[in-house]
């Protein structure tokens, strides 16, 4: 199946559009909040399209994704009682419970974790709201933790260059479903820790 290559040819498409970097920035706060599809493929075809502007393209990216995380955050500590009949309706209400669960074990390094992997941060954001946790550490640690991950991703996409780029759109799908697979492993790993 070629979808996260199809993906890969229309974000390409984007990156290179006058406006790409406002469509980054609202994918970024998105993204971190309620949207599903990770920043990253965006951030690494713009990387690619405008290595000049890689970097400046790592810091919209972590910036409105914090920005987005606050949002996430908010809604959870001003709107959990309004979430929980739709999280139990939808299903989500043991996953809910699951991060819970994390956030009582590992604490703030959650928060490092999550927005660092390729696991959906706006889940934990949410919840760090429903927690009530400390809104200035939250901030600094979803700073360093997306930082950290943007910024590598457009280091790699000025390491690789044009070579990157053609490994990326040759092996999108298996890379696309590669992640996916990750993530399932990574989720039923941490399960049963």
């Amino acid at each position: 199946m070629r979808l996260f290559s199809h993906m890969y040819e229309l974000v390409m498409k984007w990156s290179t559009h006058q406006h790409a970097p406002r469509y980054l920035a609202g994918m970024s706060f998105a993204e971190s909040s309620f949207f599903p599809i990770p920043v990253d493929v965006m951030l690494a075809p713009m990387s690619l399209a405008r290595p000049d502007k890689a970097w400046h393209f790592a810091f919209i990216a972590t910036i409105f994704s914090v920005i987005g995380g606050v949002a996430g955050y908010i809604v959870g500590y001003f709107a959990m009682d309004l979430l929980e009949p739709w999280l139990h309706t939808v299903g989500y209400w043991e996953r809910y419970q699951q991060i819970i669960a994390w956030f009582n074990e590992w604490g703030i390094w959650i928060i490092f974790i999550a927005g660092f992997a390729p696991i959906p941060y706006k889940l934990f954001t949410v919840t760090a709201g429903a927690l009530n946790m400390a809104l200035l550490p939250f901030i600094l640690i979803s700073i360093i933790a997306r930082g950290a991950r943007f910024y590598a991703v457009s280091a790699l996409m000025l390491w690789g260059g044009e070579s990157m780029e053609k490994k990326l759109r040759k092996y999108m799908d298996v890379i696309g479903w590669g992640v996916v697979v990750l993530a399932v492993v990574a989720y039923i790993i941490l399960k049963l820790i």
